[in-house]
């Protein structure tokens, strides 16, 4: 049984402001981007200058006399600064695991921010309910240069005006979004640990899933691999002769497009893969990662394209944040070799740079998606490299793989994410 503890949820919604929240908006984001940097540059000096690192608070009381400060709420301006503390207090954490060898490469001081729009926040203590509607303040200088002193808000349906902790202004391609923080109380359910899902990424199958109950799925990734594609596409035509900097409307547009396509694959993915363990009762779940690995892509040109812009290190953190809500452990193991060996031979699986000399899988792959074993039995060549990737940690976690049967390795269940719908098995 899970124990119950409080984890935070973001709601977000598309706002269509009218001219005059727009312009407000605009304001309001546009002085928060360069309080941000002013707040920044004055943490570098005190670290270049006398090596010491600031804190948000400390940013706060040096920042309250700067006009971009005074011209938002108090409350907003704040928090802005306690962002920049977090940031600065997140490079001294880093920067102590690299003088001890911790981290491969050396973190870099939080820089500053182009011109232009970022997120404001306003705490709970700020926000007022008024009819029906969020009550947000401008603060005093804006009711001093334009005679406004708030604006409101709409409250959403299925919150009370109690569960709110924050409500953010998020600017994005030239659109707003109003982002809506609560509390959310860890679902009880029953799992069991030792019921293991491997999860195993790709392009064409984005994740394959083996489990040792007896199930397997694939979710598709064609689709979302051409949604990719069709905006590579017409950006470069639209960007074709242009100079260096050049933006529009419309690439606007077409980007927030495709990125909230990507959100929503995500979004689907994830719950797909967790509505799975809930259904099986599964209790674990592995997720071969190989950190660095897009950065050293090196899978030709167009392959890099393809896999550097799909979103898979987004899915894996939201699987790994529905996991925490529901219970679910979640294990993140690396995966090399993992495609190569073959599950059905209980080929030996090397750590990265750790191969033995002479080591040769039993097994290879034949076609694309198809993988033949030693003793010349075909499985899919994806759902080969998810149990493996249970084998990583099988050990560790103490568990039984002797449930995992051929038919779940050659025949798996396939998810088209917009279709709503089950493929027939593979």
């Amino acid at each position: 049984m899970a124990k119950s503890k409080k984890v935070m949820g973001v709601q977000q919604c598309l706002l269509s402001p009218d001219k005059d929240l727009k312009s407000i908006l605009e304001y309001l984001c546009g002085e928060s981007n360069k309080l941000h940097n002013c707040a920044v540059y004055y943490a570098r000096q005190i670290w270049f200058k006398a090596r010491k690192f600031v804190t948000g608070f400390d940013l706060v009381n040096e920042m309250n006399r700067n006009p971009h400060f005074r011209a938002m709420a108090s409350e907003v301006s704040v928090q802005t600064c306690l962002a920049v503390g977090e940031s600065i207090t997140s490079f001294a954490a880093l920067l102590k695991k690299s003088i001890n060898g911790e981290l491969e490469q050396k973190p870099r001081f939080p820089g500053y921010r182009n011109p232009g729009f970022q997120l404001i926040a306003f705490p709970k203590r700020a926000l007022k309910l008024v009819d029906g509607k969020i009550r947000l303040p401008l603060g005093l200088q804006v009711k001093a240069w334009f005679g406004l002193k708030e604006f409101f808000l709409p409250m959403p349906s299925n919150l009370t005006f109690g569960e709110l902790k924050e409500v953010r202004i998020l600017p994005r391609n030239r659109c707003f979004y109003v982002e809506y923080v609560y509390p959310i109380s860890q679902v009880q359910v029953e799992v069991d640990p030792l019921k293991v899902l491997g999860l195993d990424h790709g392009l064409n199958n984005w994740l394959t899933g083996v489990s040792n109950v007896g199930t397997s799925l694939i979710i598709d990734g064609k689709h979302l691999k051409s949604k990719n594609q069709w905006y590579n596409k017409t950006v470069a035509r639209l960007m074709d002769e242009k100079p260096n900097g050049f933006w529009s409307n419309r690439l606007a547009r077409i980007t927030e497009k495709r990125n909230r396509v990507m959100r929503d694959a995500t979004n689907k993915a994830a719950r797909k893969v967790i509505d799975h363990c809930l259904e099986n009762e599964i209790g674990t779940v592995v997720f071969g990662w190989n950190k660095g690995q897009k950065d050293g892509a090196n899978m030709g040109k167009k392959n890099n394209q393809k896999f550097v812009q799909i979103p898979t290190a987004r899915l894996k953190t939201r699987i790994q944040q529905l996991c925490e809500r529901f219970g679910i452990q979640f294990v993140e193991t690396e995966e090399s070799y993992t495609s190569k060996a073959s599950f059905v031979d209980s080929d030996f699986l090397p750590k990265y740079r750790e191969k033995p000399e002479g080591w040769e899988s039993s097994g290879r792959r034949v076609k694309r998606g198809l993988y033949r074993t030693g003793n010349n039995q075909y499985i899919n060549c994806d759902c080969n490299g998810a149990v493996n990737i249970i084998r990583k940690v099988a050990v560790m976690l103490g568990l039984d793989l002797s449930g995992i049967s051929r038919g779940e390795l050659s025949a798996p269940l396939k998810f088209r994410l917009w279709t709503l719908q089950e493929s027939q098995r593979l």
